[in-house]
């Protein structure tokens, strides 16, 4: 299903006009200490801010973007610190200050927040450090600042991740050993999980290596430590998560449906870590019910 007939489905716009061109999409980049965000807007209404997985970019959502401006909002996705056409990390800083910074050159007060893993991480930590421009919360595939990984899958690969900054054709094997962990899973070998999609998942996070490899490791990022105060969350919240994902990745998405007040998970099928994208017709459906519903 296209993204345009998922949007009419959801949000009852009438029939898709395939003449009909995007959105005006207005770039440009927010001042943040010590750089700048890169990032994109479109549509008009209240806002959503898709926020990336580690070591992808904005482009990760581009399956979500249109239509979502289409659907009556406005629309924003930007490049974090160290990604995509942002600044390079310089020094010391924290992503949900970055993110508030942005918010502020945006003029947007209020803001429901759409995180992907590391995105949802930031967006978790953004709803506790400044709650006053947290509207709602969408988690897709949630990390969570404060919780450390244990499953031995995930912690095997990183282990081959450390060691292979260091050795021969390291960024090769680095990005590799990324792409089992976070599109392949624990549940499938690479020749089981569509080419495209590890394609477009690999050249990006080798774009992002290329262009910040030197900023790696020149500062800290700051966080508030989301799970030990996710009971404090107080808006609307939508957590969802692949059946074919990691036991951290479930465990965190579990946790925050236990302890968020009123928090709701759906799980979606045949999809890995890249719920967005390895499902998009289930992650768009669950997520178009929850934006009507919310209360902004």
């Amino acid at each position: 299903m296209s993204s345009d007939m998922r949007m009419s489905a959801d949000f009852g716009s009438g029939a898709p006009d395939p003449a009909r061109t995007g959105p005006a999409v207005e770039t440009g980049t927010a001042p943040v200490a010590g750089g700048e965000l890169y990032y994109e807007a479109a549509g008009s209404g209240p806002s959503l801010v898709l926020l990336h997985e580690g070591m992808l970019d904005l482009t990760m959502w581009d399956e979500q973007f249109e239509w979502l401006a289409r659907a009556g909002h406005r629309v924003i996705r930007y490049d974090a610190r160290g990604h995509g056409r942002s600044s390079p990390v310089e020094g010391d800083y924290a992503h949900h200050e970055d993110l508030r910074a942005l918010l502020t050159h945006l003029g947007v007060g209020r803001a429901t927040l759409i995180g992907h893993s590391h995105g949802a991480r930031v967006a978790l930590d953004s709803a506790l450090a400044h709650p006053d421009t947290v509207a709602a919360l969408v988690l897709a595939a949630p990390g969570i600042s404060g919780r450390t990984f244990s499953d031995p899958f995930l912690l095997q690969h990183i282990r081959e991740q450390v060691a292979a900054v260091s050795a021969p054709g390291g960024v090769t094997r680095f990005i590799e050993h990324f792409l089992r962990m976070w599109v392949d899973g624990p549940h499938r070998e690479p020749a089981q999980v569509d080419p495209a999609l590890r394609e477009r998942v690999r050249a990006t996070a080798k774009a992002t290596v290329t262009a910040h490899a030197e900023g790696m490791g020149r500062g800290a990022a700051f966080e508030v430590g989301a799970a030990h105060r996710l009971a404090e969350i107080r808006v609307p919240t939508l957590v969802m998560d692949g059946d074919l994902d990691s036991t951290d990745i479930s465990a965190n998405a579990h946790a925050v449906a236990l302890t968020v007040p009123g928090a709701r998970r759906a799980r979606i099928p045949a999809a890995g870590h890249m719920v967005n994208l390895e499902n998009a017709e289930e992650f768009d459906r669950e997520l178009a019910g929850f934006l009507r519903g919310a209360a902004y």
